[in-house]
């Protein structure tokens, strides 16, 4: 069952390294089989007071393939430019079966 990684960026206090960040980390996602659906493009709010400023929203094959990637030596060594430049909320849900959807 597909899992889904949102996340969003609430504040970038070092651009630079952000930048970097969002440079590299693509590879590491790609190499553990996820994929974007959504990397910051137009937020437009529908209900409730949430406001976000970046969201991201990445999609992989199953809860495994997400730990895997989140726990691998490549996306660890790159970690600290994210956690050093933005601040930022993150969760994992899992989808839901076709025939329950």
């Amino acid at each position: 069952m597909s899992v889904y990684m949102i996340v969003e960026a609430t504040e970038i206090k070092n651009k630079e390294k952000y930048a970097e960040y969002v440079r590299r980390v693509p590879d590491t996602i790609a190499g553990f089989g996820g994929r974007y659906l959504a990397r910051g493009g137009e937020v437009s709010v529908l209900a409730g007071d949430w406001r976000p400023r970046r969201l991201i929203i990445l999609e992989f094959a199953s809860m495994d393939d997400f730990r895997c990637w989140w726990q691998s030596p490549e996306y660890r060594a790159i970690a600290p430019l994210r956690e050093e430049s933005a601040s930022t909320n993150a969760l994992v849900i899992e989808g839901c079966e076709e025939k329950i959807c």
